[in-house]
């Protein structure tokens, strides 16, 4: 399952050197984690799912999540500080690296009308942010034993530049739609 990580420092790394002339190793840009955040709304009546969530981001990262509270009460909501009301994880290392092929080669394609992720989600850093409708594409889940909830991946880099971002990522096998606005 290090398959990425060998992809990386075997094939992303002399491309990336030779395409943007780095002088020093160390200005390579690399994934320093990935962040996982679920959000569960309906914990706010319904403390069970927050347990659920909780187990599905465990199958999914392969690492128990982190429960997050509301930190403002808002009355329109009826959600009160403190109530818990998502989910995350971050994912560094072997982790991340076992994750971004699970997601790559097996969830993203069974996307329903999978075209392609969109280039515009890179935030002018170099980090790349990723909205999933439903967790069911992951294939650790039993759609019978959950409620189909959206998740948000954030992928971060060290890159200084979207552009770098975008080729470190398109590089290591992410699914880009359509052609880059760099080249």
């Amino acid at each position: 399952m290090i398959r990425f990580r060998e992809k990386y420092e075997e094939k992303v790394v002399p491309q990336l050197q030779e395409r943007f002339q780095y002088k020093n190793v160390h200005q390579i840009p690399k994934l320093e984690k990935v962040v996982i955040n679920m959000g569960v709304g309906e914990a706010v009546q319904n403390a069970k799912a927050i347990e659920t969530a909780v187990d599905d981001l465990t199958k999914i990262s392969g690492q128990k999540p982190v429960i997050r509270k509301a930190r403002k009460s808002i009355a329109n909501f009826k959600l009160r500080e403190g109530v818990p009301i998502g989910v995350s994880v971050t994912l560094r290392s072997t982790r991340m690296y076992e994750f971004l092929d699970r997601l790559v080669s097996v969830a993203l394609p069974r996307v329903r009308d999978f075209r392609g992720i969109p280039r515009a989600s890179f935030d002018g850093r170099g980090n790349y942010s990723l909205g999933i409708n439903e967790q069911i594409i992951f294939p650790e889940i039993d759609l019978e034993k959950t409620t189909l909830r959206g998740m948000s991946i954030s992928f971060v880099t060290t890159a200084p530049t979207d552009q770098e971002g975008e080729a470190l990522l398109e590089l290591m096998g992410f699914p880009f739609r359509g052609k880059s606005k760099f080249n």
